[in-house]
C-alpha cells in the first residue's frame, strides 16, 4: 500500500469539516488538519497510524450508502484514534474529548459535534445498536482489517505486538486471545449489510486462524484494535 499522501488526506478533511458545519463556515480546516496528521504520525504508533486512519476513511466510503450523515462519521473517522497511549485505557475518552474541543473552535454546531463524540466513544465497544447506521458504518470500517487477505492480516497482528512491546509474550498473547474469543462469540461482527456479506466470514476466518496460532501459550492483558 502506497504511504498516504498528506494533502490529499487535508483535502479530504477539509471537505468533512466544511460539510459539517455548514453554510456559517469557519476557520481555516488546515491547521486542524495537521495538527490530527501529526497525531496520527506518533512514534509510539505501530497500527494506529496514518494507514490505518485512511484504510478507514477508504471504508467509510465503501459504506456511505449505508450512512445518514457521512460528514459526521468521517470526523469520527478522524478523531477516534487522535488520542492514543497502548498503556492507557482511556484513548477514546480523551479522543473523544478532544473532538469535543476542536470541533466547536472549528465552528461544527452543538448537536453534530456531540454526534463525533458519541460515535468516537462507540469505538470503545464496537457495538452499535440496530438504528444507528452512522454508529456501524464507523464501527464496521474500523473492523474492516479483520477482513483481510492472509498478508495484510498477518501484518496488522504484527503491528499490533509492537504497538504492545513492553507487555510480556505470554502475558500478551493470553490477552490477545481472549479478545479473539469476545469476537467470535459475537453473532455479527459487522453490522452494515454491506460489512454482513462482504467481510463477516473472512473476518471470522482470520480470527480463528490467529487464535489456532495463540492457543498454545499462556497469559495477560488485552491489546486493542
Amino acid at each position: 500500500m502506497a504511504d498516504p499522501d498528506p494533502d490529499t488526506l487535508r483535502t479530504r478533511f477539509a471537505r468533512a469539516l466544511e460539510g459539517a458545519r455548514g453554510p456559517a463556515g469557519g476557520p481555516d480546516p488546515a491547521p486542524y488538519a495537521d495538527n490530527l496528521l501529526t497525531r496520527w504520525q506518533e512514534p509510539q504508533r505501530r497500527y494506529h497510524t496514518v494507514e490505518h486512519l485512511t484504510a478507514v476513511l477508504d471504508h467509510i466510503d465503501v459504506l456511505e450508502q449505508h450512512a445518514h450523515d457521512l460528514d459526521v462519521v468521517r470526523l469520527a473517522a478522524w478523531f477516534h484514534d487522535a488520542v492514543y497511549l497502548p498503556d492507557r485505557s482511556e484513548n477514546e475518552e480523551r479522543s473523544a474529548r478532544l473532538a469535543e474541543r476542536a470541533l466547536t473552535e472549528a465552528g461544527v454546531p452543538a448537536t453534530k459535534t456531540a454526534e463525533v463524540a458519541r460515535l468516537v466513544r462507540l469505538t470503545i465497544t464496537h457495538d452499535p445498536a440496530a438504528d444507528d447506521p452512522d454508529g456501524q458504518v464507523l464501527c464496521d470500517a474500523d473492523l474492516a482489517i479483520l477482513a483481510s487477505p492472509p498478508s495484510t492480516y498477518a501484518a496488522y497482528t504484527t503491528a499490533v505486538r509492537e504497538e504492545y512491546h513492553f507487555v510480556p509474550n505470554d502475558a500478551f498473547r493470553t490477552g490477545r486471545a481472549t479478545i479473539l474469543r469476545q469476537l467470535l462469540d459475537l453473532p455479527r461482527l459487522f453490522r452494515t449489510p454491506y460489512g454482513a456479506a462482504t467481510w463477516e466470514a473472512t473476518a471470522r476466518y482470520n480470527l480463528r486462524s490467529e487464535l489456532e496460532l495463540l492457543e498454545d501459550s499462556p497469559a495477560g492483558p488485552a491489546s486493542e484494535f
